[in-house]
């Protein structure tokens, strides 16, 4: 079923609270701030996959695509959409 972008990032963003004791914006560079490393990264793709039901390989492993929460978010929307949910 499909999530609500507004669902999903306010999820990802409480996941991040929770990980790193700070208050992020959806469209905030995670990285860029200091407050990331590409370590954690690799524990965002994990929380994706399990949370999301997605599996995130190749080219989608690009740092770009956990840069921001608005940028996870669609990553999830177009895997989903790949996958083939179609919000039924």
């Amino acid at each position: 079923m499909t999530m609500p972008s507004e669902t999903m990032e306010k999820e990802i963003l409480d996941f991040l609270e929770v990980r790193t004791k700070t208050v992020w914006e959806a469209d905030q560079d995670l990285f860029a701030s200091g407050g990331l490393s590409s370590l954690f990264a690799m524990e965002l793709v994990v929380h994706l996959e399990k949370s999301y039901g997605i599996s995130i390989r190749g080219a989608d492993l690009r740092l770009d695509n956990f840069r921001t929460v608005t940028g996870m978010t669609a990553l999830v929307h177009r895997l989903r959409a790949d996958a083939g949910d179609n919000g039924e």
